[in-house]
């Protein structure tokens, strides 16, 4: 019976470790991720000779995907930034709907550049935005960001 189970319980642990490396030992989430994948490897019994293989199988093939996507946008975000394009914005957003209405403000901008591209490029694009808005607005980031994931996880 235990035997049955295992592979859910070494999932369950891996969570944790993960967790516990992130959260209390503050590394780095990406060396965490490497950490905990080759211990959960380990405790589901997998050769040793195969584990660095399936992990940089699973690894490539992940950010292979998104890599492009994320580093394209993350370009675009800091030209938006840098340029004044996010200043501009969160002042025009700020004008239009009013201090108290920010957070509508960040949903309706989530939700156009949402039909225009992928989830993963209109986050990375609205970061800065959303920063900014907050500074300028005197609010929570999480009071604009919920909004805005919201929003681009709605329309892509």
């Amino acid at each position: 019976m235990f035997a049955e189970i295992w592979p859910l319980i070494s999932v369950v642990l891996g969570i944790v470790i993960l967790l516990s490396l992130i959260i209390f030992l503050k590394l780095n989430t990406f060396i965490a991720l490497i950490i905990t994948s080759i211990i959960t490897a380990l405790l589901l019994g997998m050769p040793l000779d195969k584990i660095m293989e399936t992990v940089e199988k699973g690894m490539g093939g992940t950010l292979g995907h998104i890599a492009l996507i994320f580093g394209l946008g993350a370009i675009l975000g800091k030209l938006l930034s840098d340029g004044g394009g996010a200043t501009r914005i969160a002042d025009t957003l700020i004008a239009k709907f009013g201090q108290k209405h920010v957070q509508w403000a960040m949903l309706v901008a989530a939700f156009i550049v949402g039909i225009a591209l992928f989830f993963e490029v209109g986050l990375v694009l609205l970061i800065p935005l959303v920063f900014t808005v907050a500074k300028r607005a005197n609010v929570s980031t999480l009071k604009l960001g919920l909004p805005m994931v919201t929003a681009l996880s709605v329309t892509h």
